[in-house]
């Protein structure tokens, strides 16, 4: 490429879920796929996929989302992320610090992991549309995801393309732990209590396989790429945006790229003064997989993704 610092744009279309029939692993348009999103993995670790074929559902989540953040913070506390490890429910302004050398993230979330389990807690009172939206977006998210890692096995060149996208299957379940969040990032008026060195969202690199992010219109994304400095993620109208995270980087021995990225709190007073949100659909292999070096290398000692993703966890909350 011959910016190394520009995140390419790819049309997904052949892959994209508005495509009820698939083309071969073989064809020539799926080949030409997978070397594209390959190249922009193995370099920058980001790529825009445009005709990905959800764009129509981000505008109903975004909205149910609104109208949970919106609720009062004590009706908000009742439905937190409990102490007990479970990546599921709300998590309050300030709670976590992806980067753990900075204060407290400037942002809200609400983690959504297994669509199932009966003793989580939905607002379905105070937000009767929020849990059907988002669990209809889940699914779509999840489906459009294994499409992709399909795609990232061609491009590795497996001997079983199939083999990668097997062993995310038990997504929306106990058995994984891919999680939809919906993140929300305040208005900071003048008078915020901004502390030294906050941000609203600090400098990390995702834990797993792939990441989804639906962006809105406000920006503010910024990524660093290797040997480079940070630069704007900008939003494209109808894309999203995908990267590699830590277990994927770690699982090819390098090949692709894990690339760290963050949120500043915006220089211009104007931006800080409006509301940011995205959607973020973090993908992990199935809890019980062992993460070894796809090319028999052993340059990371094997783990398991449960394994891996606690000892992440542990440094975040």
């Amino acid at each position: 490429m011959a910016d190394e610092g520009a995140i390419p744009l790819v049309d997904f279309s052949v892959m994209g879920l508005n495509c009820a029939k698939l083309p071969s692993q073989d064809d020539e348009s799926v080949k030409l796929l997978a070397e594209k999103i390959h190249t922009a993995f193995s370099t920058i670790g980001f790529v825009y996929l445009s005709n990905h074929g959800i764009s129509d559902e981000e505008a109903k989540v975004r909205k149910a989302g609104d109208g949970f953040f919106n609720l009062p913070s004590d009706v908000k506390k009742s439905y937190s992320r409990p102490s007990d490890g479970r990546n599921f429910g709300w998590v309050s302004l300030e709670r976590e610090s992806l980067n753990p050398s900075r204060p407290g993230d400037l942002k809200e979330a609400f983690n959504v992991c297994e669509l199932d389990e009966e003793s989580q807690r939905w607002p379905d009172k105070e937000a009767p549309e929020f849990k059907p939206v988002v669990i209809s977006f889940f699914k779509k998210c999840t489906d459009l995801a294994l499409r992709i890692i399909d795609v990232v096995s061609i491009g590795l060149k497996l001997k079983d393309p199939k083999w990668l996208s097997e062993v995310h299957g038990g997504i929306g379940t106990a058995e994984n732990a891919t999680a939809l969040r919906l993140l929300y990032y305040p208005p900071l008026p003048e008078d915020s209590d901004i502390k030294p060195g906050q941000v609203r969202c600090g400098e990390h690199s995702d834990y797993g396989s792939i990441t989804l992010l639906f962006q809105d219109d406000v920006g503010g994304l910024e990524v660093l790429p290797v040997n480079g400095e940070y630069t704007a993620a900008k939003p494209v109208a109808g894309t999203v945006l995908v990267n590699i995270g830590d277990l994927m980087q770690q699982w090819t021995a390098d090949k692709l790229r894990s690339t760290k990225h963050r949120v500043l709190i915006p220089e211009e007073e104007l931006k800080r003064k409006i509301l940011r949100r995205s959607l973020a659909f973090f993908v992990h292999p199935n809890n019980d997989v062992m993460i070894e070096c796809l090319d028999g290398s052993n340059k990371y000692p094997p783990i398991t993704a449960m394994g891996y993703l606690q000892q992440r966890f542990a440094a975040t909350y």
